[in-house]
């Protein structure tokens, strides 16, 4: 079983922010599959699907972003899935808009969804598919980061959640080294 879970805020408010790069890739790559997060558990939206035999579930925590391990260590613990067949998908300040990257592990890089994460699954050891959101250090990090896109970024954001279908697809097909080697070459 693989978890895949997308970061973002939930609310209107927050939708398609630069905060919610997660929820955003995550509601693309089930469109392309027809699935909906028509069910709820933990404080998440969730669905489950076959791929390859194999049993996935796509989850977006309903918490702030900064409070959404909690609800990731309940469906892991829940269903029992280890923590080497966890992606979490969310946005990335130190990489620029239209751009992605792969890790294996590491540190938080000042993300504090990935900060509570690591708090609560109490290890940096786990997969991330990070979208790179820019930085702009005239603002303020908070206003930054909820809010909205350019319609030049929305244009290369598209391009980004078409290639991240490939890259969720490949995903349950090829290592993850494979896939770091793969897509952070692009």
């Amino acid at each position: 079983m693989k978890l895949i879970v997308g970061l973002g805020n939930p609310g209107k408010e927050y939708e398609h922010t630069r905060h919610n790069m997660g929820f955003d890739q995550l509601d693309f790559f089930a469109d392309s599959h027809h699935l909906s997060f028509d069910r709820e558990k933990f404080g998440g939206k969730y669905c489950e699907f076959q791929m390859n035999g194999e049993k996935v579930i796509l989850l977006k925590p309903q918490k702030y972003i900064n409070l959404s391990g909690e609800v990731i260590k309940r469906f892991i613990d829940f269903y029992k899935i280890p923590i080497s067949n966890i992606l979490i998908i969310c946005d990335d300040l130190d990489t620029e808009v239209g751009k992605i990257k792969l890790k294996k592990q590491g540190s938080s890089g000042g993300h504090n969804g990935l900060k509570n994460i690591e708090l609560h699954l109490k290890t940096k050891e786990y997969y991330r598919y990070k979208i790179g959101i820019s930085n702009n250090k005239e603002l303020d990090g908070k206003d930054y980061v909820l809010g909205k896109f350019s319609s030049e970024e929305q244009k290369k954001l598209k391009m980004v959640f078409e290639t991240g279908v490939t890259l969720l697809n490949d995903y349950f097909e090829m290592s993850f080294d494979n896939l770091m080697n793969h897509y952070n070459k692009k």
